[in-house]
């Protein structure tokens, strides 16, 4: 299995927009990847307009499709608006 921990940072006064768009897309993303077992966004407690997107695949395949899914794409349009700079990304090997 693949993680990937996402942090994204919001405008301000954008998070309810941010919030929307996102859980829209995550919609998405479990109604129609059956390689993702975790894609779930979390606010930090500290830092109001950051973000941390927790994502599980099954393997390599699974992530690879995930982003080059339409849903992904379109998802990315549309959180764009909100967004205070480009994501952060962090790869993570599964111990188990």
């Amino acid at each position: 299995m693949i993680g990937v921990v996402a942090t994204l940072r919001v405008q301000d006064g954008k998070n309810e927009g941010f919030e929307k768009a996102f859980l829209d897309m995550a919609a998405q993303v479990r109604g129609n990847e059956p390689g993702n077992v975790i894609y779930q966004l979390t606010k930090s407690r500290t830092e109001p307009n950051t973000y941390k997107v927790l994502e599980l695949y099954a393997s390599e395949e699974a992530m690879k499709a995930h982003g080059a899914s339409d849903h992904f794409k379109a998802g990315g349009a549309s959180l764009a608006p909100f967004m205070a700079g480009r994501p952060e990304i962090e790869y993570l090997d599964v111990v188990e």
